[in-house]
């Protein structure tokens, strides 16, 4: 591709409504909120999960999300009962990001609801949901990709890169991440 229409195809991509006025003002108002979020002491875990449900989120009860915890659009997130999410988490919840009951996001994860379609010149935003399954664990440094489903009970070992499906109950290692186990 020729560089005058590859700098065509970024001004298209960035000329492009991504998102709507209400998604806009909502987006500016979680800014505005976060450092209602990000200062609140650690044990302030009642705190957190009434703002996230102030801005939409779905948040069962004895959630324990960390002060550090980088959330992207909180409206898209759904996290079941007893889940922890880690210091440092990055929740890029573009797209929904369903976080199964019990489940255990490890410090430093990031969970990316977002890309682009590499495979249109003009790079379109993309937002394929994830979904972590009850009782699962994200270990420390994990990255789990757009798109990705991990299954029940399933553990995503430290620092692996997930951007397939992980099945119930396996473990995986590794980037990409491959099996070694089952649980």
């Amino acid at each position: 591709m020729d560089p005058a229409n590859f700098a065509s195809h970024v001004a298209a991509n960035r000329a492009s409504r991504k998102w709507s006025r209400k998604e806009k003002l909502g987006r500016f108002l979680w800014a505005l909120a976060g450092p209602l979020f990000s200062l609140s002491p650690r044990l302030m875990w009642g705190w957190r999960r009434f703002l996230l449900r102030r801005f939409g989120a779905t948040v069962g009860n004895d959630v324990h999300i960390y002060p550090s915890v980088k959330i992207a659009i909180p409206w898209n997130l759904v996290i079941g009962q007893s889940a922890a999410i880690g210091d440092r988490v990055v929740l890029y919840a573009l797209g929904r990001i369903s976080i199964g009951e019990a489940a255990t996001i490890s410090q430093g994860a990031h969970l990316c609801a977002g890309s682009h379609d590499h495979r249109d010149p003009r790079m379109p935003l993309t937002k394929p949901p994830i979904s972590i399954g009850a009782g699962a664990w994200i270990c420390a440094d994990a990255f789990i990709g757009p798109g990705v489903t991990i299954g029940e009970r399933a553990v995503v070992g430290a620092r692996a890169v997930a951007v397939r499906d992980v099945g119930p109950n396996l473990v995986v290692v590794g980037n990409p991440a491959r099996s070694i186990g089952t649980r």
